[in-house]
Protein backbone atom coordinates (compact mmCIF):
# COMPACT_ATOMS: atom_id res chain seq x y z
CA UNK A 1 0.00 0.00 0.00
CA UNK A 2 3.14 2.73 -0.11
CA UNK A 3 2.41 3.60 -3.51
CA UNK A 4 -1.22 5.24 -2.56
CA UNK A 5 -0.72 8.66 -1.75
CA UNK A 6 -1.91 9.89 1.11
CA UNK A 7 -5.57 10.77 1.25
CA UNK A 8 -5.08 14.53 2.70
CA UNK A 9 -3.37 14.74 -0.86
CA UNK A 10 -5.88 13.30 -3.17
CA UNK A 11 -8.94 15.01 -1.17
CA UNK A 12 -7.12 18.42 -1.55
CA UNK A 13 -6.37 17.50 -5.48
CA UNK A 14 -9.72 16.53 -6.19
CA UNK A 15 -11.24 19.33 -4.57
CA UNK A 16 -9.25 21.75 -7.09
CA UNK A 17 -9.72 19.86 -10.21
CA UNK A 18 -13.64 19.84 -8.98
CA UNK A 19 -14.24 23.52 -7.95
CA UNK A 20 -11.28 25.22 -10.30
CA UNK A 21 -9.83 26.46 -7.64
CA UNK A 22 -7.01 26.17 -4.37
CA UNK A 23 -8.96 29.18 -2.55
CA UNK A 24 -12.16 26.95 -3.36
CA UNK A 25 -11.14 23.95 -2.56
CA UNK A 26 -9.59 25.46 1.14
CA UNK A 27 -12.69 26.53 2.22
CA UNK A 28 -14.31 23.33 1.25
CA UNK A 29 -11.48 21.49 3.46
CA UNK A 30 -11.14 24.04 6.25
CA UNK A 31 -7.35 24.22 5.38
CA UNK A 32 -4.92 27.07 4.37
CA UNK A 33 -4.62 28.08 1.19
CA UNK A 34 -1.04 27.01 1.38
CA UNK A 35 -1.93 23.80 2.69
CA UNK A 36 -3.54 22.58 -0.39
CA UNK A 37 -0.72 24.11 -2.38
CA UNK A 38 1.66 22.19 -0.32
CA UNK A 39 -1.02 18.81 -0.47
CA UNK A 40 -0.98 19.37 -4.65
CA UNK A 41 2.78 19.45 -4.82
CA UNK A 42 3.59 16.55 -2.73
CA UNK A 43 0.99 14.29 -5.17
CA UNK A 44 2.81 15.72 -8.08
CA UNK A 45 5.95 14.62 -6.81
CA UNK A 46 5.00 11.43 -5.37
CA UNK A 47 3.31 10.20 -8.66
CA UNK A 48 6.11 12.33 -11.12
CA UNK A 49 3.35 13.87 -13.06
CA UNK A 50 1.95 17.28 -13.81
CA UNK A 51 -1.76 17.72 -12.54
CA UNK A 52 -2.24 21.23 -12.97
CA UNK A 53 -0.76 24.31 -15.28
CA UNK A 54 0.38 27.27 -13.52
CA UNK A 55 -1.74 30.00 -15.44
CA UNK A 56 -0.14 33.47 -14.12
CA UNK A 57 -1.89 33.10 -10.60
CA UNK A 58 -4.18 30.74 -11.70
CA UNK A 59 -4.31 26.73 -12.34
CA UNK A 60 -5.98 24.83 -14.88
CA UNK A 61 -6.05 20.95 -14.86
CA UNK A 62 -4.45 19.00 -16.85
CA UNK A 63 -5.52 16.42 -19.13
CA UNK A 64 -3.50 13.80 -16.96
CA UNK A 65 -5.54 15.76 -14.12
CA UNK A 66 -8.76 15.50 -15.26
CA UNK A 67 -8.69 12.03 -15.80
CA UNK A 68 -6.67 11.49 -12.53
CA UNK A 69 -9.39 13.37 -11.20
CA UNK A 70 -12.58 11.27 -12.39
CA UNK A 71 -10.58 8.15 -10.78
CA UNK A 72 -10.08 9.60 -7.64
CA UNK A 73 -13.21 11.00 -7.02
CA UNK A 74 -15.12 7.74 -7.45
CA UNK A 75 -12.28 6.41 -5.35
CA UNK A 76 -13.13 8.56 -2.14
CA UNK A 77 -17.05 8.48 -3.20
CA UNK A 78 -16.15 4.51 -2.53
CA UNK A 79 -14.04 5.32 0.77
CA UNK A 80 -17.23 7.33 1.86
CA UNK A 81 -20.34 4.63 1.01
CA UNK A 82 -18.01 1.91 2.77
CA UNK A 83 -17.74 3.74 5.62
CA UNK A 84 -21.13 5.36 5.63
CA UNK A 85 -22.41 1.52 5.68
CA UNK A 86 -19.81 0.74 8.41
CA UNK A 87 -21.11 3.31 10.75
CA UNK A 88 -25.09 2.13 9.85
CA UNK A 89 -24.28 -1.89 10.93
CA UNK A 90 -26.60 -2.81 13.88
CA UNK A 91 -25.15 -3.13 17.28
CA UNK A 92 -25.52 -6.44 18.62
CA UNK A 93 -27.71 -5.07 21.08
CA UNK A 94 -30.09 -2.65 18.47
CA UNK A 95 -32.43 -4.18 16.17
CA UNK A 96 -33.24 -2.38 12.68
CA UNK A 97 -36.86 -2.96 11.28
CA UNK A 98 -38.13 -1.89 7.89
CA UNK A 99 -41.60 -1.67 7.71
CA UNK A 100 -44.40 0.29 6.18
CA UNK A 101 -44.93 3.12 7.94
CA UNK A 102 -49.13 2.95 7.96
CA UNK A 103 -48.23 -0.62 9.36
CA UNK A 104 -45.55 0.69 12.28
CA UNK A 105 -47.97 3.37 13.26
CA UNK A 106 -51.35 1.18 13.68
CA UNK A 107 -50.39 -2.46 14.04
CA UNK A 108 -46.89 -2.70 15.54
CA UNK A 109 -46.12 0.44 17.42
CA UNK A 110 -49.08 -0.72 20.17
CA UNK A 111 -47.65 -3.79 20.04
CA UNK A 112 -43.92 -2.95 20.59
CA UNK A 113 -43.87 -2.38 24.13
CA UNK A 114 -44.37 -5.57 25.08
CA UNK A 115 -41.74 -7.19 22.95
CA UNK A 116 -39.50 -4.19 24.98
CA UNK A 117 -40.60 -5.37 28.41
CA UNK A 118 -39.34 -8.73 27.44
CA UNK A 119 -36.66 -7.88 25.68
CA UNK A 120 -35.00 -4.78 27.64
CA UNK A 121 -31.37 -5.54 26.57
CA UNK A 122 -32.63 -4.73 22.83
CA UNK A 123 -33.16 -1.44 21.32
CA UNK A 124 -35.64 -0.89 18.21
CA UNK A 125 -34.77 1.66 15.39
CA UNK A 126 -37.88 1.32 13.20
CA UNK A 127 -36.92 2.41 9.28
CA UNK A 128 -40.71 3.36 8.05
CA UNK A 129 -40.49 3.32 3.90
CA UNK A 130 -43.20 3.20 1.53
CA UNK A 131 -40.53 1.50 -0.80
CA UNK A 132 -39.10 -1.96 -0.25
CA UNK A 133 -36.10 -1.71 0.94
CA UNK A 134 -32.78 -3.38 0.29
CA UNK A 135 -32.22 -5.10 3.95
CA UNK A 136 -28.55 -6.11 2.95
CA UNK A 137 -27.69 -3.01 1.70
CA UNK A 138 -29.42 -1.12 4.19
CA UNK A 139 -27.81 -3.29 6.85
CA UNK A 140 -31.64 -4.33 7.87
CA UNK A 141 -31.96 -6.91 10.93
CA UNK A 142 -35.70 -7.76 9.96
CA UNK A 143 -38.68 -6.57 7.75
CA UNK A 144 -42.43 -6.60 7.47
CA UNK A 145 -43.44 -6.14 3.95
CA UNK A 146 -47.04 -6.30 2.17
CA UNK A 147 -47.32 -8.23 -1.24
CA UNK A 148 -47.07 -11.61 -3.25
CA UNK A 149 -43.99 -13.06 -1.19
CA UNK A 150 -41.69 -13.20 -4.39
CA UNK A 151 -38.98 -11.21 -3.13
CA UNK A 152 -35.26 -12.55 -4.07
CA UNK A 153 -32.37 -12.52 -2.08
CA UNK A 154 -34.37 -12.58 1.38
CA UNK A 155 -35.94 -15.66 3.52
CA UNK A 156 -39.36 -15.11 4.11
CA UNK A 157 -42.41 -16.33 6.27
CA UNK A 158 -46.11 -15.45 6.00
CA UNK A 159 -47.90 -13.72 9.12
CA UNK A 160 -51.14 -13.21 7.93
CA UNK A 161 -53.84 -12.26 5.34
CA UNK A 162 -55.86 -9.09 5.59
CA UNK A 163 -59.30 -7.17 4.75
CA UNK A 164 -60.50 -4.24 4.03
CA UNK A 165 -63.33 -3.13 5.48
CA UNK A 166 -65.13 0.76 5.63
CA UNK A 167 -64.77 3.16 8.46
CA UNK A 168 -65.53 6.46 9.88
CA UNK A 169 -65.01 8.58 12.92
CA UNK A 170 -67.85 8.71 15.81
CA UNK A 171 -68.91 12.24 14.88
CA UNK A 172 -68.96 11.79 11.18
CA UNK A 173 -71.73 13.66 9.49
CA UNK A 174 -73.05 14.52 12.92
CA UNK A 175 -73.08 11.49 14.18
CA UNK A 176 -75.76 10.32 11.11
CA UNK A 177 -73.60 7.32 10.05
CA UNK A 178 -73.71 5.93 6.97
CA UNK A 179 -74.65 2.23 7.12
CA UNK A 180 -76.22 0.89 3.54
CA UNK A 181 -74.48 0.28 0.91
CA UNK A 182 -75.96 3.19 -0.98
CA UNK A 183 -75.20 5.27 1.75
CA UNK A 184 -71.54 4.85 2.04
CA UNK A 185 -70.99 5.27 -1.86
CA UNK A 186 -72.97 8.46 -1.54
CA UNK A 187 -71.19 9.67 1.28
CA UNK A 188 -67.72 11.90 1.11
CA UNK A 189 -64.47 8.57 0.49
CA UNK A 190 -61.35 9.92 1.22
CA UNK A 191 -59.50 7.34 -0.68
CA UNK A 192 -56.41 6.01 -1.24
CA UNK A 193 -54.37 3.80 -3.92
CA UNK A 194 -57.14 0.68 -3.48
CA UNK A 195 -60.13 0.30 -5.50
CA UNK A 196 -63.55 0.36 -4.46
CA UNK A 197 -64.91 -1.88 -6.95
CA UNK A 198 -64.11 -5.47 -4.79
CA UNK A 199 -66.08 -3.80 -1.92
CA UNK A 200 -68.92 -2.76 -4.96
CA UNK A 201 -69.18 -5.81 -5.75
CA UNK A 202 -69.34 -7.45 -2.90
CA UNK A 203 -72.11 -5.01 -1.56
CA UNK A 204 -73.81 -5.92 -4.72
CA UNK A 205 -73.52 -2.46 -6.19
CA UNK A 206 -72.97 -2.16 -10.35
CA UNK A 207 -71.27 1.21 -10.27
CA UNK A 208 -67.81 2.41 -10.81
CA UNK A 209 -66.70 5.10 -7.47
CA UNK A 210 -65.73 7.94 -9.03
CA UNK A 211 -61.64 9.22 -7.72
CA UNK A 212 -63.39 12.97 -6.42
CA UNK A 213 -61.96 15.18 -3.55
CA UNK A 214 -59.36 14.17 -1.09
CA UNK A 215 -56.64 10.78 -1.97
CA UNK A 216 -53.15 10.08 -0.94
CA UNK A 217 -51.21 7.01 -1.23
CA UNK A 218 -50.23 7.06 2.69
CA UNK A 219 -52.78 4.97 4.83
CA UNK A 220 -52.05 6.99 7.76
CA UNK A 221 -52.98 10.97 6.05
CA UNK A 222 -56.31 8.91 4.83
CA UNK A 223 -57.10 7.35 8.34
CA UNK A 224 -56.05 10.81 10.83
CA UNK A 225 -58.57 12.43 7.95
CA UNK A 226 -61.34 9.96 8.81
CA UNK A 227 -60.48 10.94 12.34
CA UNK A 228 -61.21 14.28 12.06
CA UNK A 229 -64.50 13.51 10.50
CA UNK A 230 -63.68 14.74 6.59
CA UNK A 231 -65.02 11.52 5.29
CA UNK A 232 -65.08 7.97 5.17
CA UNK A 233 -62.64 5.31 3.82
CA UNK A 234 -61.80 1.64 2.62
CA UNK A 235 -59.06 0.86 4.56
CA UNK A 236 -56.87 -2.80 5.56
CA UNK A 237 -58.30 -4.38 8.89
CA UNK A 238 -54.88 -4.45 10.23
CA UNK A 239 -55.04 -0.31 10.41
CA UNK A 240 -58.00 0.50 12.09
CA UNK A 241 -58.84 -3.01 14.07
CA UNK A 242 -57.51 -1.49 17.41
CA UNK A 243 -58.89 2.24 16.60
CA UNK A 244 -62.14 0.74 16.15
CA UNK A 245 -61.35 -1.25 19.61
CA UNK A 246 -60.58 1.72 21.48
CA UNK A 247 -64.02 3.99 19.53
CA UNK A 248 -62.07 6.18 17.64
CA UNK A 249 -63.18 4.81 14.39
CA UNK A 250 -66.74 2.85 13.64
CA UNK A 251 -66.97 -0.02 10.89
CA UNK A 252 -69.56 0.89 8.62
CA UNK A 253 -70.68 -2.28 7.15
CA UNK A 254 -70.13 -6.32 7.89
CA UNK A 255 -69.18 -6.11 4.27
CA UNK A 256 -65.71 -7.15 3.50
CA UNK A 257 -63.32 -7.88 1.12
CA UNK A 258 -60.28 -10.40 1.59
CA UNK A 259 -56.73 -7.93 0.19
CA UNK A 260 -54.97 -9.36 -2.14
CA UNK A 261 -51.21 -9.03 -0.47
CA UNK A 262 -50.34 -10.64 2.84
CA UNK A 263 -47.73 -9.91 4.88
CA UNK A 264 -44.55 -11.45 5.37
CA UNK A 265 -41.47 -11.40 7.61
CA UNK A 266 -38.61 -11.05 5.87
CA UNK A 267 -34.86 -11.71 6.62
CA UNK A 268 -31.81 -11.19 4.77
CA UNK A 269 -29.87 -14.27 3.50
CA UNK A 270 -27.17 -13.83 5.54
CA UNK A 271 -24.80 -17.26 6.74
CA UNK A 272 -26.42 -17.38 10.28
CA UNK A 273 -29.36 -15.90 11.40
CA UNK A 274 -28.49 -13.62 15.00
CA UNK A 275 -30.48 -14.30 18.36
CA UNK A 276 -31.85 -10.88 18.26
CA UNK A 277 -33.76 -11.78 15.02
CA UNK A 278 -34.93 -15.01 16.62
CA UNK A 279 -36.46 -13.09 19.22
CA UNK A 280 -38.11 -10.80 17.68
CA UNK A 281 -39.20 -13.20 14.88
CA UNK A 282 -40.87 -15.67 17.44
CA UNK A 283 -42.34 -12.50 19.53
CA UNK A 284 -43.93 -11.05 16.12
CA UNK A 285 -45.04 -14.84 15.10
CA UNK A 286 -47.06 -14.45 18.90
CA UNK A 287 -48.21 -11.28 18.40
CA UNK A 288 -49.88 -12.12 15.04
CA UNK A 289 -51.73 -15.65 16.90
CA UNK A 290 -53.05 -13.35 19.38
CA UNK A 291 -54.47 -10.56 16.75
CA UNK A 292 -55.90 -13.31 14.62
CA UNK A 293 -57.44 -15.42 17.39
CA UNK A 294 -58.53 -11.47 18.85
CA UNK A 295 -60.35 -11.33 14.70
CA UNK A 296 -62.27 -14.58 15.51
CA UNK A 297 -63.77 -14.11 18.73
CA UNK A 298 -65.07 -10.78 17.74
CA UNK A 299 -66.23 -12.32 14.53
CA UNK A 300 -68.46 -14.94 16.60
CA UNK A 301 -69.58 -12.14 19.30
CA UNK A 302 -71.00 -10.12 16.02
CA UNK A 303 -72.60 -13.59 14.34
CA UNK A 304 -76.16 -13.41 14.58
CA UNK A 305 -77.87 -16.28 16.18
Amino acid sequence: MSSIPPITCLRSFESVARLGSVTAAAKELHVTHSAISQQIKVLEEMIGVTLFIREGRGLRVSEDGRLYALQIRESLSGIAEATRLIKAQPKSTELVVAVLPSFGLNWLLPRLPRFQQSQPHISIRLQANLAVSNLSRESVDVGIRMGKGDWDGVEQHLLFHDETLVVAAPHFNGGALPRTPEAIISSNIIFNMESWQPWCQAAGLDIDVPRIGLCSNDSNLVLQAVRLGQGIALERRSLVHDAIERGELVQLSRITVPYPYPYWLVLPNRERSEAKQRVFSNWLTREVADYLEELDQDYERTEPA
